[in-house]
């Protein structure tokens, strides 16, 4: 899916957040990575074939948050 060079890393990949943007939405809260990840503002991911990545903040800071 990636034509970049050098090509970013793989929806499969520990580091996949580090793929190149294809789409921002902040007002919506989500951005299309190049690997096909689709990245949420609150750290969930959604892979491109549908397994779900919960967000990565613990109760404790969402908490402290609100």
């Amino acid at each position: 899916m990636c034509a970049h060079n050098p090509p970013c890393p793989t929806a499969e990949a520990p580091d996949r957040e580090a793929a190149r943007l294809c789409a921002h939405r902040p007002e919506q809260g989500w951005s299309l990575l190049c690997n096909g990840v689709l990245l949420f503002e609150d750290t969930g991911e959604l892979l491109p074939d549908g397994r779900i990545v919960p967000p990565l903040r613990s109760l404790d800071l969402a908490r402290a948050a609100a």
